[in-house]
């Protein structure tokens, strides 16, 4: 099944959309400087080059990858990035073992079996299984909730774990930007369903604990919210939070 690749789309200022329809990684510019935010599919690495040529820059100006989390679908291109230009892969602590190691603490929630009667399923697993599998990260720097990193955007960390230990959200609170990773998603990756809900619990560690997690972002004013699967979300985090609660576990 063809994939569409998403053309380099700014969202707010600064804020850049890429990857592909099933797949959302994210540029950050500030002051002549970028901040790539997950690193989707090994090959989406390309994707980088078109995007900072549009933005009239260079590998050079990348300064760091930050990760809501380290799944494979969103470590991709990061550890070759890392090695090429010497930059620094930053990661909250909970997710250190799982981003260095590609294995996680604990079990997920469901077994993927349960999903393969939908097609959207098989084709996210197509998809990924022709894009290459990514390398464990040699090095990453660690992050804890509550701080700001600094690198280009200078976003706030939100921990909300149950999609992995480790999972965060980035708060670009100046520009009304949520990145909120796999917290939720507007399109089901297994399912294919539309709207804001969490992700599916054969990616889970523990629904329950990403519902107590919404909470760290529903009072946020966030005029757009981006995930790692779906398009960008305008209604507002509380909306998103009340209708990721009503639908409940995937």
């Amino acid at each position: 099944m063809a994939v569409r690749t998403t053309e380099p789309t700014e969202l707010a200022s600064g804020v850049w959309r890429l990857g592909t329809e099933l797949v959302n990684w994210y540029l950050l510019e500030e002051d002549g400087k970028v901040t790539v935010v997950d690193a989707g599919a090994p090959a989406y690495r390309p994707q980088l080059d078109k995007a900072l040529a549009l933005l009239g820059r260079e590998p050079a100006d990348v300064a760091a990858v930050i990760l809501t989390h380290a799944h494979s679908d969103h470590i991709g291109f990061a550890e070759p990035l890392r090695a090429e230009l010497g930059i620094p892969v930053l990661v909250h602590a909970d997710d250190e073992h799982l981003a260095t190691t590609g294995k996680a603490f604990g079990k997920r929630e469901k077994s993927m079996l349960t999903y393969l009667r939908h097609g959207h399923a098989w084709k996210l697993l197509g998809h990924l299984a022709s894009s290459g599998f990514p390398k464990k990260i040699a090095a990453v720097t660690i992050f804890r909730d509550g701080d700001t990193l600094d690198v280009p955007g200078r976003p706030a960390v939100l921990h909300t774990p149950g999609h992995t230990s480790g999972h965060a959200c980035f708060w670009l609170e100046p520009r009304g930007v949520l990145v909120a990773g796999d917290l939720l998603c507007t399109r089901n990756p297994l399912t294919g369903g539309r709207g804001p809900q969490l992700m599916p619990g054969a990616f889970n560690l523990s629904s329950g604990s990403i519902l107590d997690s919404l909470s760290k972002i529903e009072g946020l004013d966030a005029g757009t919210i981006v995930f790692g699967h779906g398009e960008p979300w305008t209604d507002g985090a509380a909306e998103a939070v009340r209708l990721a609660r009503a639908t409940g576990p995937t």
